[in-house]
């Protein structure tokens, strides 16, 4: 098993984002649990008056579990400000308890089990797994994601990017068959299009707790000014590695790409243009496939419920609220804009029958299903040694002809979180999976952990007291080729 030469991020700076994170935004998260089932609690109160007796008796219950969940919730926080220990995870009969469990007993030993002592990446994955915990435990609560109302709220203040892009795709419709005929051309979109995917996952709901509309608005323009602002602040950017790769693949059968998701919402929208225009625009790529999280996951991430939610609400009429009279359907999209957005998610609900456009689940799967080529993604272990955890999924993936990591997490999962020093070669702290599928990296930066970075840069960003490790004004796009 590969391990890397330097130790993972974890709390001991207190300077780090690592610290920030379990000092502020975990409590933040977890607040928002409770309170989100608090409110749903109180709507299930509101309703007994006109229920039967039968009725009235469930939905008590109902009520009770919730507010056993909304203690132990409360349980954790109350935990994390103390530094007491990390409890072990109920054997809920879902997946992973094992493997969460055997390296508590592993941190256990090391005396590093408590909240500020153990490291960042194995207790943010565990943090969630163990709340999951208190829901599959529960009779009425199984399938609850308690962060669902968060993200389709999210979703639906990006209408104006959304019908925007909308008629991006549709204009270039127009334009196909001069596209698919001129490779500079392609490549021109090529770039507005992987530009847009990677600051598309501006919007991570858990590092928005304190953002207006407004600025994630902004985070969201998606105009030609706007990207080419944004390309100074791509640390590193092989964007042009990758579309020749992407030409590589020209006259070959089934050359198929995937996407390993990050948020829902505006970034799983982006994805599917992004994925839209790789299959109907170019001639390079034949299918698509998205792999989602199996269980609520860093608040934001895509559940196959999300997937399959994403293009029925891009297609009511009524899921972009009209009373929001900064970002109104009425004051910003026109009878063209809203005809553009339903032609192409029809396009995208037909590539879905046909399997151009796939989930690597079914579609159909519940919350906490298991499946040995998703469960991977919501465990604690880094990717490097996906081979040996993870043989199913490793196997599916060496088939694809690009795989791209979507997001801060992925690539903190990808390097393992450790502290590279910032120049260290991406291909190196990847370890073994570098070269065994081509690999895309799209991340805006939202954690401590850096690589791919020359040296000069990172010293002159440090000195600069900006936050730029972490604060999301700053990407990297990196590619690894498979090996030859």
């Amino acid at each position: 098993m590969f391990e890397a030469p330097y130790p993972p991020w974890d709390f001991t700076d207190r300077n780090s984002f690592a610290f920030e994170t379990v000092i502020k935004r975990w409590p933040v998260i977890l607040t928002g649990i409770i309170d989100n089932i608090y409110c749903r609690n109180h709507d299930l109160g509101v309703s007994l008056p006109s229920k039967s007796p039968e009725e009235t008796a469930l939905i008590e219950e109902q009520i009770t579990e919730g507010k056993k969940i909304i203690n132990e919730v409360g349980q954790i926080k109350y935990d994390m400000a103390r530094d007491r220990a990390l409890p072990r995870i109920p054997d809920d009969g879902e997946a992973l308890t094992d493997v969460y469990n055997a390296e508590l007993d592993r941190l256990t030993e090391k005396k590093q089990n408590t909240w500020l002592r153990v490291p960042w990446l194995y207790s943010e994955c565990y943090l969630y797994r163990l709340v999951r915990s208190f829901f599959v435990q529960t009779k009425y609560w199984k399938d609850y994601d308690p962060f669902l109302q968060q993200k389709e709220a999210t979703f639906q203040k990006s209408s104006k990017a959304i019908y925007q892009l909308a008629t991006t795709m549709h204009e270039l419709e127009g334009d196909k068959d001069s596209l698919v005929s001129d490779p500079d051309n392609l490549k021109v979109i090529f770039k507005e299009m992987i530009q847009m995917c990677l600051w598309g996952n501006a919007t991570d709901l858990s590092m928005l707790t304190h953002l207006t509309h407004e600025d994630i608005q902004h985070l969201q323009s998606v105009g030609k000014d706007a990207q080419a602002a944004r390309a100074e602040y791509i640390l590193r950017d092989d964007q042009e590695k990758v579309w020749n790769h992407l030409m590589s693949l020209a006259g070959k059968a089934d050359s198929r790409v995937d996407f390993v998701l990050d948020n829902a919402g505006f970034e799983l929208f982006t994805d599917f243009v992004f994925a839209d225009f790789l299959v109907t625009y170019t001639p390079y790529v034949s299918k698509v496939v998205f792999h989602p999280k199996l269980i609520p996951w860093f608040v934001s991430d895509v559940t196959p419920a999300d997937f399959k939610s994403a293009t029925k609400s891009l297609l009511s009429p009524t899921f972009f609220p009209e009373d929001n009279t900064s970002d109104a359907p009425a004051a910003t999209a026109s009878k063209e804009s809203r005809e553009h957005l339903y032609t192409m998610v029809k396009r995208w609900e037909s590539y879905i029958q046909s399997g151009v456009f796939s989930l690597s689940v079914p579609i159909d799967y519940p919350l906490g299903a298991s499946d040995v080529k998703a469960n991977f993604w919501t465990s604690p272990y880094p990717y490097w040694n996906m081979e040996k955890l993870a043989p199913e999924l490793f196997a599916d993936l060496r088939q694809s002809s690009l795989a791209i990591f979507k997001g801060d997490l992925n690539f903190r999962k990808l390097t393992g979180d450790v502290q590279w020093p910032p120049s260290t070669p991406f291909e190196t702290a990847i370890g073994p999976i570098a070269g065994k599928f081509p690999i895309l990296s799209l991340r805006t930066n939202k954690a401590d952990v850096i690589v791919a970075v020359d040296d000069e840069v990172a010293k002159k960003l440090d000195a600069s007291g900006e936050k730029w490790r972490y604060n999301g004004k700053y990407a990297l796009v990196l590619f690894q080729p498979k090996a030859e």
